[in-house]
């Protein structure tokens, strides 16, 4: 007798082979972030996992199982410290595409226009930067909702404004994404990508647009399979693709497995992934010094999804810095795409505790390798009044 399973056809879903990995003991309990801030089984990878069971085995997707998974920040540190190779990552993309039809007709329309049609169009996000950056200026951003502030950056018209270059230096092609959020605000930074990128032995052009990370984290594979085919045509052509934003580049080296069942684009997508380089794993030289002590942040895709850490640190050194290490260094800022929006209350306790961990160390300066970490840990600082820089590690590069 075959049970029949809870979870709704023709989408994407979680994989009963990858369900019965979890053995349910519970190491990767202090490890997981919502756990350790509500202390709550449901709120843990092992319970998640026992939910998807359930559902796999034929019982409904409810308002339990639906807050379950929007709870989870899809950070991985449960994956990295999983002694049976559970894929928690891929697991909770798949439940949350499950639930996305049975969310409210309001909330699913203003999700899909914003990661489907907004941020994947630079101009609109230059537009929306530029507006945010004069509501700013003047103040008016007081009269937003607390949450909508904590989740956005600080902007700048200078930056906005900054002019990205055709190309720089020479060599072979390095495609440099410039991204959805990091063009707006984070501008600069992307400038100073491309001349690291330079420094490297590359001829590094910028080529614009949204990978699809945030589409594939909040329930819509479909918006991110369009996004990466889309990522993947306008940049095979290069020796290598270099990313500056953790979770983006941990996204798009895994494009092989987001188009395995597309016959047509599942060999490009594995050789794409393949060339994909997070600007922290190139060899770069910098172009000056920056003695003093800098904290330093592990975004999750970094340290949890690519495996890179000693790189930043290495960085750092070689800018004359003195790398320092917070208390609970693996531990989530609270970022997590849009989680300070729809989880405000476990994202500012997370917010709050890595602020005072970084402000523990006395280093004036943060490095922080991702937009939704510069965005949480700069609010995080202020919520305090700390005066401690967040800086992008490519700044110290140029």
């Amino acid at each position: 007798m075959t049970t029949q399973s809870g979870w709704r056809s023709g989408l994407l879903a979680p994989d009963g082979e990858d369900i019965v990995k979890c053995v349910a003991c519970g190491l990767c309990l202090p490890h997981c972030p919502t756990f350790r801030v509500t202390g709550k089984e449901t709120a843990s990878p092992r319970g998640r996992i026992a939910a998807m069971r359930a559902v796999d085995e034929g019982a409904p997707m409810d308002g339990d199982f639906t807050r379950m998974m929007d709870e989870c920040l899809a950070c991985r540190a449960c994956e990295a410290a999983c002694p049976s190779g559970v894929p928690f990552g891929r697991m909770i993309e798949a439940a949350r595409a499950q639930i996305e039809p049975g969310r409210a007709t309001p909330a699913r329309g203003v999700k899909r226009i914003g990661l489907s049609w907004v941020l994947p169009r630079p101009r609109l996000v230059r537009f929306a930067s530029v507006g945010l950056a004069i509501t700013q200026l003047l103040r008016l951003d007081r009269l937003l909702p607390a949450r909508l502030r904590v989740a956005s950056p600080r902007v700048s018209l200078r930056a906005v404004r900054m002019a990205l270059p055709a190309s720089v230096g020479s060599g072979p092609v390095a495609a440099v994404l410039t991204g959805c959020v990091m063009d707006g605000p984070y501008r600069p930074i992307n400038v100073a990508t491309l001349t690291a990128a330079a420094s490297a032995g590359y001829r590094a052009e910028p080529r614009a647009g949204c990978c699809g990370a945030l589409a594939m984290h909040y329930g819509l594979p479909d918006v991110a399979k369009r996004l990466a085919r889309e990522r993947i045509a306008e940049m095979d052509d290069a020796e290598i693709v270099v990313v500056n934003s953790a979770g983006c580049s941990g996204h798009m080296k895994s494009y092989g497995e987001l188009l395995r069942d597309d016959p047509l684009w599942s060999k490009r997508a594995e050789g794409f992934g393949a060339k994909v380089r997070d600007l922290l794993q190139l060899p770069v030289t910098p172009k000056r010094q920056h003695p003093g002590l800098v904290a330093v942040h592990d975004a999750c895709h970094h340290l949890h999804a690519q495996g890179i850490g000693p790189e930043l640190r290495t960085l750092l050194r070689d800018c004359g810095a003195e790398p320092v290490e917070l208390r609970d260094p693996g531990r989530c800022c609270g970022a997590a795409g849009m989680y300070a929006l729809t989880q405000p209350e476990i994202a500012g306790e997370l917010r709050r505790q890595k602020a005072e961990a970084i402000i523990a160390t006395g280093a004036p300066r943060v490095a922080v390798a991702n937009p939704g970490c510069a965005i949480q840990i700069a609010s995080g600082l202020r919520e305090l009044g700390s005066d401690v820089e967040v800086v992008h590690p490519a700044q110290l590069l140029t």
